[in-house]
């Protein structure tokens, strides 16, 4: 019986979600948001950034976009219970081209 109540509380979960049916989409953040937290936290060079500086904060904001993803927490739960639900989740995407 608790497994049919976990099962409809996850759904009721989800249905009630800002994130529903949009459970993980890509980070988005510009150089210019890297560059006021760098300030932020008092790092060195990041009050008068130089070129070379700059290229580094534009590079980084670029690849953490292509590698990181915020996510629904009911989604991030679900993977951290279910390592093969995750596991089947990254097979699927691994073979996307051929199904």
């Amino acid at each position: 019986m608790s497994d049919i109540l976990d099962e409809a509380y996850s759904i009721v979960q989800c249905k009630d979600c800002p994130w529903y049916k949009a459970c993980a989409t890509p980070m988005r953040f510009t150089a210019e948001d890297i560059q006021r937290q760098m300030q932020a936290a008092n790092l060195p060079g990041a009050a008068q950034p130089d070129i070379y500086n700059q290229q580094l904060i534009a590079s980084m904001a670029s690849a953490a976009q292509n590698t990181l993803v915020e996510g629904c927490p009911v989604f991030v739960e679900r993977l951290r219970s279910n390592p093969r639900l995750a596991q089947r989740i990254k097979e699927m995407m691994q073979n996307w081209s051929e199904g």
